[in-house]
């Protein structure tokens, strides 16, 4: 059976928007183990929990990010399906904005560092292809969505 977890794609818009959509920066989180990849905030399902539940519940652990200051954004669910460690993983994420652009970030022991980015750094932090499509695929979205 597959492992399954769940996170968000965390972004924050700049305050002064600028015409090549550069506005929108991801938050991405670098792991403390293994090969230090660097991806958004995400974790697996514990018993009883929906989906969406761990998916905020991670961001909390992870990047101190409550789920009042964010805002799930209607409409963007991606799922991956990926061997991680040797065995299926399946990842569901959502997109979700900070309500506070300044929001303070606060790192669990999992993670060794964060940063907030544009699209085509984050593309070039984030190592795996199934990743780097989930992040072109949201920045599309955002930028072809009012929101």
């Amino acid at each position: 059976m597959a492992l399954r977890a769940c996170g968000l794609i965390i972004f924050r818009r700049c305050l002064i928007p600028k015409m090549d959509n550069t506005a929108i920066e991801f938050l991405l989180l670098q792991a403390s183990d293994g090969i230090h990849h660097w991806t958004p905030p995400k974790g697996h399902v514990e018993p009883g929990e929906s989906d969406l539940e761990t998916a905020l519940r991670e961001a909390q652990e992870e990047a101190g990010i409550e789920a009042g200051q964010l805002t799930i954004i209607e409409g963007f669910r991606r799922e991956l399906n990926y061997v991680a460690r040797e065995k299926p993983k399946t990842v569901i994420y959502w997109l979700a904005e900070v309500k506070d652009y300044d929001v303070e970030v606060r790192l669990s022991h999992e993670h060794q560092a964060y940063r907030w980015l544009g699209l085509r750094e984050a593309c070039q932090l984030a190592q795996f292809k199934e990743m780097k499509a989930v992040l072109q695929e949201g920045h599309q979205f955002l930028c072809s969505t009012v929101v």
